[in-house]
C-alpha cells in the first residue's frame, strides 16, 4: 500500500470512482481530497467536546479562550485535570463540558487512552477505547479517526451530513437509512472515509470540528 497519504486518498479516488459511477462524476468535479492528519489526541478531542452542538463560529470562539487559560495556549491533560470548573464554565462550556474535559484529561493521565498505541489499534477497538470517555460516543470517535488519524473506511450513519449529501447526489426521495448508506457505501470498501469526505462536500457541511 502507498505510504503517502496522498497516495492512499488517489488509490482511494481512483477505486470509489470505478465502481460507483455517480460518486465518478462528483469526484471528478470536486477535485482531490485534501484530508490532513493531526497528531495532537488530547487538542484534538478537547475540541471536540467542546464544538459538540454547537456553530462553528461559536465553537472557535470557545476553544480560543480555553486554550488561552494554558502557558502557550497548549492544553495538557496535567493542566486541564488541576484546571477549576468555575474557569471552564466561564469560558462558555456547560458544567457537563467542564466534566467531559476533566474525565478527558484522567484518561489520558491514567492510561486508559494512549494515543501512542492508537495506530496499532483496528477503527472498532479504538472506537471502544475513545467512547470510555464522559461526552465522546460513536459519533465523536469516528470523526477522531477520519479527521485526525485520517482512517481510510470509516461510515459513519448517523452523521446528517452524510445523509444529506447521499440523498442530494443519488436523488433519493427521502433521507437514506444507516442501512441504505451501508448498502450503497458497500462498493466504496476499502475507502468509505474518502467517499464520506465527497459527500460532505456536497452539501458544503463538513462536520464541525478540528
Amino acid at each position: 500500500m502507498p505510504s503517502t497519504p496522498k497516495a492512499r486518498f488517489e488509490d482511494a479516488e481512483k477505486h470509489i470512482s470505478k465502481v460507483d459511477p455517480v460518486m465518478k462524476r462528483w469526484i471528478a468535479a470536486t477535485g482531490h481530497c485534501t484530508l490532513q492528519p493531526n497528531t495532537d489526541a488530547f487538542f484534538v478531542l478537547c475540541d471536540s467536546i467542546i464544538s459538540q452542538q454547537l456553530s462553528v463560529k461559536a465553537s472557535g470562539t470557545i476553544l480560543k479562550r480555553f486554550c488561552a487559560l494554558f502557558p502557550n495556549d497548549i492544553p495538557t491533560p496535567e493542566l486541564v485535570e488541576k484546571l477549576e470548573d468555575e474557569k471552564i464554565r466561564a469560558i462558555g462550556c456547560s458544567q457537563a463540558k467542564a466534566r467531559y474535559l476533566k474525565d478527558l484529561a484522567a484518561k489520558f493521565l491514567d492510561g486508559t487512552l494512549k494515543p501512542k498505541q492508537f495506530s496499532r489499534l483496528d477503527d472498532e477497538t479504538l472506537i471502544k477505547t475513545l467512547t470510555q470517555v464522559k461526552g465522546i460516543g460513536r459519533w465523536t470517535a469516528e470523526m477522531y479517526l477520519i479527521f485526525s488519524l485520517n482512517r481510510l473506511d470509516v461510515l459513519a450513519v448517523d452523521d446528517l451530513g452524510l445523509r444529506k449529501g447521499m440523498k442530494i447526489l443519488y436523488g433519493l426521495s427521502t433521507m437514506p437509512t444507516p442501512k441504505e448508506m451501508t448498502d450503497i457505501a458497500e462498493a466504496w470498501k476499502p475507502y468509505r472515509s474518502i467517499g464520506s469526505w465527497y459527500l460532505w462536500k456536497s452539501v458544503d457541511t463538513e462536520p464541525n470540528r478540528w
